[in-house]
């Protein structure tokens, strides 16, 4: 008898899609066969600029495999039609594949070929595509203190405003590594005289721009939601963050850990006749929110239980959740399964998954966390769930006897207004 061929282990095994007709075939029969769910491969994004955490599971040999010069790898990001905004990036940096069978094609390219059926109808109506993206942001120590840009300062490059938020997930963060503590915004009185003589000082030496912020520690299993042209330089926690689909941002901050950071970082995203406009790169700031004396209440966020379900074996939590500006742009949910449980849920809209612990099925599609990943491995643990299918009810079963089964799914703009807003979590305190 001969067994059956084993299924791909290496993106290297695959055959890759681009042409149009053959993507639409694959996506639907990918979505026929796992009932409206798609397997998506690992994501690995570098940034030159930064030292890796080294908490991505990503086999160390592997973490300069794009080369030494592009920088270590410090990110994966999960269900991102996005590309990374990087130096001599290669073509596909930031775009997430979907795994069917021998042959796999951009996340992007299928929504192009089948849209609402990934993506739903509304928010295929309003934005053509999947708007939004998480990623694991993972570093040995702090990064600049700097912002990302709102939607009309964008678009005069060419590019969209990123609002994003960050949970910190217990399963990554088993170290803090060296810095596990995050700046935000600025003190309050601080003036923009003030920072505007920092970026003067840009090549003194440090500009001190720190010494007019403070910074907030770092707690695993708890997030902040952080609006555009806000202040701020994360520290070492391996972080969870639901973002707008874009990669827009400018280095405030001068110097971190003995490092520098080109000009060229802080003007990235501006007009090319404003990059030496000491005036218009601060008044890039949202000035309000970055003096506010009350950021930690109006900012931090805390898991609230979506229903009172650990009788049934299993807890869904909002880790992600609240607006900027009042526009719901994102949502995050963590979902624990305990051993041996299995549970159905139903959600509003599309989102996309990633398992942080344990192994089971969604439906009939295997899932497990992997230990190690190597660069060009594909995994069992990354997951998008369309609309059809979380509507129906997706069903989740643990099939280990002595671990949870834990996922993080983020969802697009406006799919949850029934999430709680920034400070709910107070309500469940006694």
């Amino acid at each position: 008898m001969i067994s059956p061929a084993a299924p791909p282990r290496d993106v290297r095994q695959l055959t890759t899609l681009t042409a149009a007709a053959e993507v639409k075939a694959a996506v639907t029969a990918a979505l026929k066969t796992n009932g409206g769910l798609l397997r998506l491969a690992p994501n690995w994004v570098p940034r030159s600029f930064l030292q890796p955490g080294q908490r991505l599971k990503l086999d160390p040999k592997d973490l300069y495999a794009f080369g030494l010069d592009r920088g270590g790898i410090d990110e994966r990001w999960f269900g991102s039609t996005t590309e990374a905004a990087n130096d001599n990036r290669r073509d596909d940096e930031g775009l997430s594949y979907i795994v069917h069978e021998n042959s796999r094609f951009t996340l992007r390219e299928a929504i192009k070929a089948v849209g609402a059926d990934i993506v739903g109808d509304r928010i295929w109506k309003e934005y053509g595509k999947w708007p939004v993206y998480s990623k694991f942001f993972d570093n040995m120590g702090p990064i600049p203190h700097h912002m990302h840009h709102d939607f009309d300062l964008a678009k005069k490059v060419d590019q969209q405003g990123k609002p994003e938020a960050y949970y910190f997930p217990p399963q990554h963060n088993n170290v803090e590594n060296n810095f596990a503590y995050t700046f935000y915004g600025l003190n309050p009185g601080t003036t923009k005289e003030q920072v505007k003589q920092c970026l003067r000082d840009w090549n003194k030496g440090d500009n001190g721009l720190l010494n007019l912020s403070a910074a907030q520690r770092l707690q695993p299993g708890t997030g902040w939601l952080v609006g555009p042209g806000i202040l701020h330089a994360p520290g070492s926690l391996c972080t969870y963050e639901p973002q707008w689909g874009s990669d827009v941002f400018g280095m405030y901050q001068n110097l971190v850990e003995g490092r520098p950071v080109p000009w060229d970082l802080l003007v990235k995203d501006v007009p090319a006749d404003k990059k030496q406009d000491v005036d218009y790169i601060v008044d890039q700031l949202d000035w309000e929110a970055n003096v506010d004396p009350h950021f930690h209440a109006n900012h931090y966020l805390e898991p609230i239980p979506c229903a009172d379900t650990a009788a049934q074996g299993y807890i869904d939590k909002w880790v992600v959740y609240g607006r900027v500006k009042g526009k719901q742009y994102f949502s995050a949910k963590e979902l624990t399964v305990d051993p041996g449980a299995t549970c159905t849920i139903t959600d509003k809209g599309a989102s996309s998954a990633i398992v942080v612990q344990g192994e089971g099925y969604m439906n009939t599609m295997r899932i497990s966390s992997p230990k190690m990943i190597g660069f060009t491995e594909l995994t069992e643990d990354e997951v998008y769930i369309t609309e059809n299918a979380a509507l129906k009810g997706v069903t989740f079963k643990n099939t280990s006897t002595t671990e949870p089964l834990v996922l993080l799914r983020y969802f697009g703009p406006d799919t949850n207004p029934d999430a709680p807003n920034v400070g709910d979590y107070r309500k469940n305190k006694k």
